[in-house]
């Protein structure tokens, strides 16, 4: 399972996910999407942990917390969709 975290700092940092995650269990990764253009945080962010129980505590306990000055959003991830929307031409992108 993937947590998300949304409505975070524009200052947050990697390691300070890390730090606030790691009091819940063992943190496999962390991804800090990064807008394309310029290069800035997106706000939000994809935490895995070893162990599910872990995940399930954080969730719990960090949903709706303050911190760093946001309400932070915490919630499983939910999957990807496919993206179905045209690219301007009419055509969907791989529909050449």
């Amino acid at each position: 399972m993937t947590i998300y975290v949304g409505n975070l700092s524009y200052r947050a940092t990697e390691d300070d996910l890390r730090a606030v995650f790691a009091e819940y269990g063992t943190v496999k990764r962390i991804v800090l999407p990064t807008d394309r253009e310029t290069g800035r945080m997106r706000g939000f962010a994809f935490v895995d942990m070893t162990e599910d129980a872990q995940e399930d505590a954080a969730i719990t306990e960090l949903d709706g917390a303050d911190w760093m000055g946001r309400q932070l959003r915490v919630n499983k991830a939910k999957p990807r969709e496919e993206n179905n929307r045209r690219n301007g031409t009419g055509m969907r992108r791989n529909e050449y």
